[in-house]
C-alpha cells in the first residue's frame, strides 16, 4: 500500500484539491469579513430581507430561526425552516443580506420542487453513510486481499461524490435567485449588486472545492484498487 518510508504515492492526486480547499476557505472568510463591515444602503437586516422574500413568494409559514455559530446559515428542507447565524440574522451589511437571501433561495427551490435539491435531499442519508463506511471496506478489503470489498467501498464513496456534484447546481441556483430577489426587492442599489455577487461567489467556491476533494478521493481509491490488482 505504501512506498518508501510509508509514503503513499496516491496521495499526490489530493494535493490540487487540498490547495483549492485552503484557498476557498480563506476566500470565503476574508470576503465575508470584508462585506460584513460594509453596511447596505437600505439598512434592512438579514432577517427582514429573508422574511420579505419568503412572504412575497407564498411561504409565510416558513419560520426563520437564529442558529449558533459563524457561517452556520442554512435551510433545513426536512423541517422547512431557514436558520440564520447572529451576524446574518441581525446584521444589515451586504454580507448579511446576501447570505440571508441565499438561504431563502433554497426555501424557494424546495417550495417549487427544484429537482437537484430534491435529489440531493433524497441521497443525503446514503451519501453520509457511504463517505463514512467507504474506507472501512477499502482497508478491510486490502487487509484480507478481497477486491470485492474494495469495490463495495468505492461504490459507497461514489454516492458521496454524486452528492457533492449535485450540490453545485443547487448552490449556484440559490445564489442566482438571491441576487435577483435582492435586486427586484430593492434591497441593493448601484454597486451593491457587484458586492453581493462577490460574497455569494466566494461561498460557492467552497462547494467547488468540496466536489474537487471528493472526486480526487474517488480517483485515489480507484488507483489503490488497480494497484492491488497488478
Amino acid at each position: 500500500m505504501f512506498g518508501m518510508y510509508g509514503f503513499d504515492p496516491t496521495m499526490i492526486v489530493l494535493i490540487p484539491s487540498i490547495l483549492l480547499t485552503i484557498y476557498a476557505q480563506s476566500k470565503v472568510k476574508s470576503t465575508f469579513a470584508k462585506y460584513l463591515r460594509v453596511g447596505s444602503k437600505k439598512g434592512y437586516s438579514g432577517f427582514q430581507v429573508a422574511r420579505y422574500i419568503l412572504d412575497h413568494n407564498g411561504m409565510r409559514d416558513v419560520p426563520i430561526e437564529l442558529t449558533p455559530g459563524h457561517l452556520s446559515d442554512h435551510y433545513d428542507p426536512k423541517r422547512k425552516v431557514v436558520r440564520l447565524s447572529n451576524d446574518v440574522f441581525h446584521g444589515t451589511s451586504i454580507a448579511s443580506i446576501s447570505v440571508a437571501a441565499h438561504e431563502t433561495g433554497h426555501a424557494i427551490q424546495h417550495f417549487h420542487g427544484y429537482a437537484p435539491l430534491t435529489i440531493r435531499t433524497l441521497i443525503f442519508p446514503v451519501a453520509s453513510i457511504g463517505s463514512q463506511a467507504a474506507w472501512f471496506f477499502v482497508i478491510l478489503g486490502m487487509a484480507m486481499s478481497l477486491p470485492g470489498l474494495i469495490d463495495i467501498g468505492i461504490l459507497l464513496f461514489a454516492a458521496a461524490v454524486f452528492f457533492q456534484v449535485i450540490t453545485l447546481p443547487v448552490e449556484f441556483n440559490a445564489s442566482s435567485r438571491a441576487l435577483r430577489l435582492l435586486d427586484e426587492g430593492g434591497f441593493i442599489v448601484n454597486d451593491e449588486y457587484v458586492q453581493s455577487k462577490k460574497v455569494l461567489n466566494a461561498a460557492a467556491l467552497t462547494y467547488v472545492a468540496a466536489m474537487a476533494t471528493a472526486v480526487s478521493q474517488l480517483i485515489r481509491l480507484l488507483l489503490i484498487r488497480d494497484r492491488r490488482r497488478d
